[in-house]
């Protein structure tokens, strides 16, 4: 049961069922409330419409006995003095008791409960009709008549009238309820066999619609959980063509398999070309060390340091790249990148210093230099005779440019240049081109500085790199 109602399918149906009770019970009651009142209102008017019959031929001088009195059945009649004595009536009625202001009070032969007196409570001050008049107040109540042996509930009117002779009377006319009650009581019955089927109905159908609209993410799920299953995150979820919020959710996990995809596939290669980079200075050095072992005289040392040298290189870059790739964020701090670029030019051949102003930027130093670093070695290892660095600023940000005169990046070449383990002239030694980490390194740590760094071509035909970095 529990797993039942964990279901978007069953929260969704029981939520729209309990919605539509609450709003079928509280338009019921306000019906039966509306349709009660209004029959009441019909049968006030019925005891009222009697009672001024009589009242008006009380004040027209008719005789009690010649009295034209309505149907026992329908209005039950009786006029009483202001003793409360019956004064004139219906034969067949033979008792009446008003309910008034929530009291019952028992009733013989005459009414009882309700009089001209009980009414000076409310307004002491009321004068009576006067002679041959009728009073313009109608005091209505409930209660119940017993007539021919069969006791009902009415609705009375109560009317005052001064008679020609100066006597005052109290006319009390009533109308059944039964047809009041007869009408609530079909209404109701109608209700509690309709309401149980309504919601049966609503619930239904809601489980069928919820169940046909969330028959899509069912597939998403099983796909997903096949994917887990089997590990191919070549497989995709299937999109469907409702152009609603689970397609999108199908598209933005296709999206999210297809980029982690492509991360493992970027990080199976790491693996691969970092294993393949490594093999070649440890065997090196390892081969070294055995000849030197076995003879001593013929040992490179100079070459078992430059291949350690090297291999410390290609850890640190690797290690670096793992950093990156974790989301180490740069040390918050300022520095002046023009003085960065001085001391990472110092000492270094064919360098020339263009324009090269205080601009002071965020982010890590180490970082910063490292990148500095990387693009002028890069620049190095293929200027022919000259390296031009310029900065310089472009309203909020500070631009490093670092050019060549070298044979340049092809177009179609110089994203590629930014990848892990890319070098374009294959052909010259590992020792001269590096591992092809450096640009790669370079533009990871200038994008998470929130910079940006591109390649085009330089003014005397060779790479020009942009380093753009937000200023502090």
């Amino acid at each position: 049961m529990r797993r039942r109602l964990g279901s978007v399918r069953a929260r969704a149906t029981l939520a729209a069922t309990l919605v539509v009770a609450i709003a079928l019970v509280a338009a019921g009651t306000a019906v039966l409330l509306a349709l009660r009142a209004n029959l009441s209102d019909q049968a006030d008017a019925q005891a009222d419409n009697a009672a001024r019959k009589v009242a008006a031929q009380l004040a027209a001088g008719v005789p009690y006995a010649q009295l034209n009195l309505p149907d026992e059945e329908d209005n039950p009649v009786q006029v009483v003095d202001r003793q409360r004595r019956l004064i004139a009536g219906d034969e067949d009625v033979e008792s009446m008791s008003v309910v008034k202001l929530g009291s019952a009070r028992p009733g013989g032969g005459a009414v009882s409960g309700d009089s001209p007196a009980d009414d000076d409570d409310d307004d002491q001050d009321e004068a009576l009709p006067e002679a041959g008049h009728i009073s313009d107040r109608v005091r209505h109540s409930q209660g119940t008549a017993t007539v021919e042996g069969g006791t009902e509930d009415y609705r009375f009117a109560a009317v005052d009238v001064t008679t020609q002779h100066d006597v005052t009377l109290t006319v009390f006319a009533g109308a059944p309820l039964s047809a009041q009650q007869g009408a609530v009581g079909t209404a109701l019955t109608s209700m509690l066999i309709g309401l149980p089927l309504l919601l049966l109905t609503v619930g239904g159908a809601t489980y069928g619609v919820t169940r046909r609209a969330l028959r899509p993410v069912e597939g998403i799920r099983a796909e997903m959980a096949a994917i887990t299953a089997s590990e191919d995150l070549s497989r995709r979820v299937p999109e469907p063509d409702t152009h609603d919020e689970i397609a999108r959710l199908a598209s933005t996990t296709n999206e999210t398999l297809s980029a982690l995809e492509a991360s493992v596939e970027r990080q199976r290669r790491f693996v691969a070309d970092a294993s393949h980079e490594l093999r070649s200075p440890i065997a090196s050095l390892r081969t070294q060390l055995e000849v030197g072992a076995a003879h001593p005289e013929l040992l490179d040392v100079e070459g078992a340091v430059e291949d350690t040298v090297r291999l410390q290189r290609l850890a640190a870059d690797l290690l670096l790249l793992a950093r990156l790739d974790a989301g180490e964020r740069p040390q918050d701090g300022r520095l002046d990148l023009a003085k960065l670029v001085r001391e990472e030019a110092d000492g270094r051949d064919r360098v020339h210093l263009d324009g090269v102003g205080a601009v002071e930027v965020a982010g890590s130093r180490s970082q910063l230099a490292r990148v500095l670093g990387n693009l002028l070695d890069n620049a190095q290892r293929h200027a022919r005779d000259r390296i031009d660095v310029a900065l310089r600023t472009e309203g909020t940000w500070a631009v490093l440019e670092v050019a060549d005169d070298g044979s340049g990046v092809p177009p179609e070449e110089r994203e590629r240049i930014f990848e892990r383990f890319v070098r374009l002239d294959e052909s010259r030694s590992r020792d001269d081109g590096g591992a092809g980490l450096g640009l790669a390194i370079a533009r990871d740590i200038a994008v998470r500085h929130g910079g940006t760094l591109r390649v085009g071509e330089a003014p005397a035909g060779g790479a020009l790199f942009a380093l753009r970095l937000p200023k502090s």
